[in-house]
C-alpha cells in the first residue's frame, strides 16, 4: 500500500511538471541501485515511460514525494496555527468583556453604602472670634471636625472634643449640599466625649442608628467625615475588635468598650459616623493611634447619651457646660498603655525601644498655646516641669498648677526635644 501510494504521488508530481508548476529538471534516465531483480526494474521503467507519453511525454523534472511533504507540511501547519491565533484574538476580548460586564454594579458595595447615607454627614468648623482673616474679614478656622444628622429638625451628633476645645469660638456647620449655618451646643458629656449641636433648618436627611452589640470582628465598615478639612471623604476597613476597654487606652475616667477598626480615621474624621454595610451608624469616630489602629464610640453607648439629653430637653432645663473649666493648652491626647506602645513599636521603626510611658499628641489646634509653643501631632509627651507623664490625668494636673509656663519634654521620632507652652487662663 505504501509503495502504491508513493507511485501515485510521483505520477502527480510529473503531471504538475508538465504544467510548468515545477522548474527543476532531472535526468530522464534512472540509475538502479539494486541488482536483485533486473527484469522487474526494466518493466517498471517501461511503464513509467508509457505514462509519461500518455501525459504529454518528455524529460520533465520531478520532486520525490518526501520533498513534497517537506514543502507542504510546514505551510499547512503554519496556516492552521495562524487561523487559531486569529480566532483566539477575535474571541478573547468578547469573552472577557462579557465576563466583566456588571461587576461594578454587583461588587461596589462600599459605593452603595455611601450613596445611601453621605447626605446626612456634616462638616463642622470652629471659628476663632478673636482672629480674623486679612482678606475676607471672617473669623479664622481654629479647628474642624465632623458630625451627622440624627433628627430632621437639625439635631447633629459629634464628639465633645470637637466643639469644646477652645474658648472664644463659634461653631459653624456646612451641609453636604454646601449650605452653611451657625450652630449652638445643646448637650455635652465630656466623660463619654459626646455632644449634640442644633442648626435652624428642617427636612434634613437623617442617619439611621444601628446596633453595635451585634457587631462581629471582621465585619466591613465605612468611616465618613472631613479629614484634614476635606469634606465628604470616605474610607473603608474592618472591625478589628468590638471590646477594646477604655482602661486599655489609658482613659481611666470612662467606662466604654471602644470599637477598634483599621479604617483610616484622622483629625477631621472625629465625630463622623462609622457605618455598617446596611447604611446604619454603629459608632462615632473618636481617635486614631497610628495607621491601622483607630477607635470609635459604640452607638449603643451613644443612644444612652441621647436618651438622657432628650429627658433634659423635655424638662426644659437650660444647657450647662457640665465640665470643669480648666486652663487651655489646645491638644487632643491619648495615653500610651503597654499594649499601644507594643503596637506602635511593631509598626514604626522611629519609636525608641526604651520608651515605657507618655502621652501621644493626636491633634494640635491651630493658634492654640500648644501650636504656638511648637507641639506637633505625633509627638509623645514624657515629662512636664520635670514630672513624669504616664497618662492624660497627669497633663491635667500640670495645667491645674499655678505655673505660668510648662516645660514639656517630648519625643519626636527618636529625637528628644524641649518646648515651652504658656496655657491660656479660662
Amino acid at each position: 500500500m505504501a509503495l502504491r501510494g508513493s507511485h501515485r504521488l510521483d505520477v502527480f508530481i510529473r503531471r504538475c511538471s508538465a504544467l510548468n508548476l515545477f522548474h527543476r529538471h532531472a535526468p530522464s534516465r534512472r540509475v538502479s541501485h539494486c541488482d536483485r531483480d533486473q527484469q522487474t526494474k526494466q518493466d517498471q521503467r517501461q511503464q513509467d515511460r508509457k505514462e509519461q507519453q500518455d501525459s504529454g511525454g518528455g524529460h520533465w523534472g520531478r520532486f520525490g514525494w518526501r520533498s513534497l511533504i517537506r514543502f507542504f507540511v510546514p505551510f499547512s501547519l503554519g496556516a492552521v496555527a495562524s487561523s487559531l491565533v486569529i480566532k483566539r484574538e477575535e474571541l478573547t476580548p468578547t469573552l472577557s468583556a462579557r465576563a466583566m460586564t456588571g461587576r461594578r454594579r454587583d461588587f461596589n458595595f462600599i459605593a452603595e453604602v455611601v450613596a445611601g447615607c453621605a447626605d446626612s454627614v456634616v462638616y463642622i468648623e470652629i471659628k476663632d472670634t478673636r482672629h480674623f482673616d486679612y482678606f475676607s474679614g471672617q473669623p479664622i478656622t481654629a479647628s474642624n471636625g465632623s458630625g451627622f444628622i440624627i433628627e430632621q429638625n437639625g439635631l447633629i451628633l459629634t464628639n465633645a472634643h470637637v466643639v469644646i476645645n477652645k474658648p472664644h469660638t463659634m461653631v459653624q456647620v456646612r451641609l453636604s449640599d454646601g449650605r452653611t449655618f451657625p450652630a449652638t451646643i445643646e448637650d455635652v458629656d465630656q466623660t463619654s466625649d459626646l455632644a449634640t449641636l442644633r442648626i435652624q433648618v428642617s427636612n434634613l436627611s437623617v442617619m439611621r442608628l444601628g446596633k453595635s452589640s451585634t457587631l462581629r470582628s471582621g465585619e466591613w465598615v465605612v468611616a465618613l467625615g472631613s479629614p484634614l478639612a476635606l469634606s465628604n471623604t470616605v474610607t473603608a476597613g474592618v472591625i478589628s475588635s468590638t471590646q477594646r476597654a477604655s482602661q486599655e487606652l489609658g482613659l481611666r475616667n470612662r467606662d466604654i468598650n471602644y470599637l477598634q477598626t483599621d479604617a483610616a480615621i484622622t483629625f477631621g474624621n472625629s465625630g463622623g459616623p462609622l457605618v455598617n454595610l446596611d447604611g446604619e451608624a454603629i459608632g462615632v469616630n473618636s481617635m486614631k493611634v497610628t495607621a491601622g489602629i483607630s477607635f470609635a464610640i459604640p452607638i449603643d453607648y451613644v443612644k444612652v447619651f441621647l436618651e438622657r439629653a432628650a429627658e433634659r430637653r423635655k424638662k426644659g432645663s437650660a444647657y450647662k457646660t457640665g465640665y470643669p473649666v480648666k486652663r487651655y493648652m489646645g491638644i487632643t491626647m491619648l495615653t500610651l498603655t503597654p499594649d499601644i506602645l507594643f503596637e506602635l513599636k511593631s509598626r514604626s521603626q522611629n519609636m525608641p525601644s526604651n520608651l515605657t510611658h507618655g502621652v501621644l499628641v493626636w491633634k494640635v489646634i491651630v493658634g492654640s498655646p500648644a501650636h504656638s509653643g511648637g507641639l506637633q501631632p505625633g509627638d509623645i509627651v514624657t515629662h512636664i516641669n520635670k514630672k513624669e507623664i504616664k497618662n492624660s490625668s497627669d497633663v491635667y494636673d500640670a495645667l491645674a498648677d499655678n505655673s505660668k509656663n510648662l516645660d514639656v519634654v517630648i519625643l519626636r521620632g527618636v529625637k528628644q526635644m524641649h518646648v515651652t507652652i504658656t496655657p491660656e487662663d479660662p
